[in-house]
C-alpha cells in the first residue's frame, strides 16, 4: 500500500475517532404511554436532551384531569356504614390470645386459649367454637350459651367472661393503588413485643398497627395516582368508604381497625400527586434504586462508594440528589459535563420510560423542579461520560493506534 495512502486513511481515522469522541449518543425514545409524571417531560428546557415520543402527541402536561373511579370489585356487594366496621373492639383473628373463665371452674375449661388458624377457640371437652371475625362480645355470649344448653354451666349472666390477651398480626389482601399489591400481614408482633410472656397474666390489648394504613404500607405504600380519599374495605358481603387522606394532611382520618380475611383497594385517579411521594404513614419510608457510575472518574461502582447503603434512598427522592449519592456530581470540568439516564416503569401500565438529563444544567438552572423527576422503587440510574472526557479517551486511543501503525509503515 503506498505511503501517501497509508497516511490518508490514519489521518481519516484519527479524526473520525475524535469527532466520535465529542458526539454524545442518541436520547432514548420512549412511548407516550410510558410517561405518568411531569417530571419526566422536560419539553425543551434547559437544552435536557428530549429523545422521541411515540405514539400519541406530547403535552406539556402528563395527565390533564384527575378522575375519581369506583372499582368493579365492589359491584354488588352492601355498602355498610363506618360505625358498622369501626367496633369498640376489633374483631378476633386467628393468633389471638383469649383469657376464658368459667365461673365455679378453675382448671377444666378456665384458661388461656388461641384462636386457631380456622377461626375457632377449641375450649377442653366440647366442640370447636367460632371466633374470628367476630367482636369478643358475640364470641362471649355465644359460649355462654352453648355451655348453659350442655348444662354444664348454670344460667347467670356472668357463667362466661372472656378477654383479650394479645392481638396477633392478621392477614389481608391489598390491591389497586400500592407498589406492591399483595396478600400482607399487619399488626405483626416481634417475640420482644408479646404481651403476657414476660409480665404474667395480663388483660386487654390495642395492636395499633392492625390497622387499614399499616396493611396498605405493608403492600408497599400507596403510589402518586391513588386516591386516598376513596379507599375501600371490603368484609364479607359488605364494604365501606374510608377518608385516609387525613394521615398524609396532618388531620384526622378514618383509619379503622382491620381482621383475617378483609380485603383492601385502593382506587387510582390517573394524575400523578406530588404530595403523596414522601414518607406519611400511607406510603414507604424508603426505595432501593439501582445505579451504576462507569464514568472515567471512577471505572467501577465500588470506585464510587456506591454500595447497599447508597443505593437505599428516602422517599421522595428526586433524580438530582441520587446522582450526588452516586458521586455523578462535581470535579473537574472537564468530568462535569456529564449526562445520566433513569430508567423507571410507569406503574399503572407497567410500561418502562428512560429519561435523559445534563447533569452539570440540573445543577445551576433555577427551573430545575420542573424536571428532576421523583424516584420510584426499583428505579435504575446511570452516569456517562462528559464530551471533554470522551475527546480525551479518544485521543488515548488514536495515539495507541497510531503509533505502531506509524511505525510498521516508516511514517516518521
Amino acid at each position: 500500500m503506498p505511503t501517501s495512502t497509508t497516511r490518508s486513511l490514519i489521518g481519516f481515522t484519527a479524526l473520525a475517532s475524535l469527532l466520535g469522541g465529542c458526539v454524545a449518543g442518541p436520547a432514548p425514545a420512549n412511548h407516550r404511554a410510558a410517561l405518568y409524571a411531569p417530571q419526566q417531560f422536560a419539553a425543551d428546557k434547559g437544552g435536557h436532551p428530549e429523545g422521541e415520543w411515540e405514539g400519541m402527541p406530547v403535552s406539556t402536561r402528563v395527565v390533564e384531569s384527575c378522575r375519581s373511579q369506583v372499582p368493579g370489585d365492589i359491584a354488588g356487594l352492601r355498602r355498610a356504614s363506618r360505625a358498622e366496621f369501626a367496633t369498640v373492639n376489633a374483631p378476633l383473628a386467628p393468633g389471638d390470645r383469649l383469657s376464658i373463665n368459667v365461673l365455679g371452674d378453675v382448671d377444666r375449661l378456665t384458661g388461656t386459649y388461641v384462636v386457631e388458624s380456622d377461626g375457632t377457640v377449641r375450649l377442653r371437652g366440647i366442640a370447636p367454637s367460632r371466633a374470628g371475625g367476630l367482636p369478643i362480645e358475640v364470641v362471649e355470649a355465644a359460649l355462654r350459651s352453648r355451655l348453659v344448653e350442655s348444662g354444664m354451666v348454670k344460667p347467670l349472666r356472668n357463667a362466661v367472661s372472656i378477654s383479650l390477651v394479645e392481638s396477633a398480626g392478621v392477614s389481608v389482601a391489598v390491591a389497586g393503588a400500592v407498589f406492591d399489591p399483595n396478600a400482607v400481614r399487619a399488626g405483626e408482633r416481634t417475640q420482644e413485643s408479646r404481651i403476657g410472656l414476660k409480665e404474667g397474666a395480663v388483660t386487654g390489648d390495642a395492636n395499633v398497627s392492625r390497622s387499614v394504613a399499616t396493611a396498605i404500607r405493608a403492600a408497599g405504600g400507596v403510589r402518586p395516582d391513588a386516591d386516598i380519599e376513596r379507599i375501600y374495605l371490603v368484609r364479607g358481603d359488605a364494604f365501606v368508604e374510608l377518608d385516609l387522606s387525613g394521615l398524609v394532611r396532618g388531620f384526622a382520618a378514618d383509619d379503622i381497625a382491620i381482621t383475617t380475611g378483609d380485603r383492601i383497594i385502593v382506587p387510582s385517579r390517573s394524575c400523578f400527586a406530588a404530595d403523596l411521594v414522601r414518607p406519611t404513614p400511607l406510603t414507604t419510608p424508603g426505595i432501593r434504586v439501582y445505579m451504576s457510575n462507569l464514568t472515567r472518574s471512577a471505572n467501577n461502582n465500588a470506585g464510587a462508594a456506591i454500595g447497599k447503603e447508597t443505593t437505599s434512598l428516602p422517599y421522595g427522592t428526586r433524580l438530582l440528589q441520587a446522582l450526588v449519592a452516586a458521586n455523578c456530581v462535581g470535579g473537574s470540568y472537564m468530568q462535569s459535563d456529564r449526562r445520566a439516564v433513569l430508567i423507571s416503569r410507569n406503574p399503572m401500565n407497567g410500561r418502562s420510560v428512560v429519561i435523559e438529563r445534563d447533569i452539570e444544567k440540573l445543577v445551576r438552572e433555577a427551573d430545575r423542579d420542573t424536571y428532576d423527576p421523583f424516584l420510584m422503587p426499583g428505579d435504575a440510574i446511570a452516569c456517562y461520560d462528559s464530551r471533554w472526557t470522551n475527546l480525551s479517551e479518544a485521543i488515548g486511543v488514536v495515539s495507541q493506534g497510531l503509533t505502531p501503525a506509524i511505525l510498521v509503515n516508516g511514517a516518521l
